[in-house]
């Protein structure tokens, strides 16, 4: 016998053959069909409604198709059903708590986010006007600025004196800006006359 062509059950072993394979799934999907009415019955004292309980049936039955290798043959098909359609049920109601019922619409027009373009387009001119900034001067304020370190900190970072990094991030801020007023100076004559 084939390692392939053998289930294990206990202490002796079985041959399955492609046809009884086939002959199972056609038995376990008959079995299933012939629970239907039991599940729908379930399904409908749990939503307390047809069509809910429907979807119900239809969402536990696809989840059972899905992972029907994890049913256990020999083992009770109406209660591994039963237990899927519960289960099913509960993790709906629990999403439909978190959900914000709004047929009109009101609700969802409330909720609005600010354009983000505005934002991608000054942090876009904030590096451009960072990279032109010397070295020593971009490194100080973005210690100091962005960082948020002391002055004392970035000077040691730098291996300089405190006087010269309070200098490089002043002279920093100054050129920084100057660079981003022209920046946007630029931008406006750029986009015309506004009326």
């Amino acid at each position: 016998m084939s390692s392939t062509n053998r289930d294990i059950a206990g202490p002796k072993a079985r041959v399955r053959t492609p046809d009884s394979r086939i002959e199972s799934g056609d038995r376990w999907q008959a079995d299933v069909v012939a629970l239907i009415p039991a599940l729908r019955a379930f399904a409908w004292s749990l939503s307390r409604n047809g069509s809910d309980a429907d979807d119900l049936v239809q969402d536990a039955l696809t989840k059972a198709w899905t992972h029907r290798d994890k049913f256990e043959e020999g083992t009770n098909l109406r209660a591994w059903l039963f237990t899927i359609l519960r289960n099913t049920f509960y993790t709906n109601a629990v999403r439909r708590r978190r959900e914000v019922a709004d047929p009109d619409g009101k609700y969802a027009a409330t909720l609005q986010a600010g354009p983000t373009q505005d934002w991608s387009v000054a942090l876009r001119g904030l590096q451009a006007a960072l990279q032109k900034l010397p070295d020593e001067h971009r490194e100080a304020l973005v210690l100091v600025g962005a960082a948020g370190l002391t002055y004392e900190e970035a000077a040691e970072i730098c291996g300089c004196a405190l006087g010269t990094i309070k200098s490089r991030v002043n002279r920093a801020r100054t050129r920084l800006l100057k660079l981003m007023e022209a920046e946007e100076a630029a931008d406006v004559m750029a986009s015309g006359p506004t009326i």
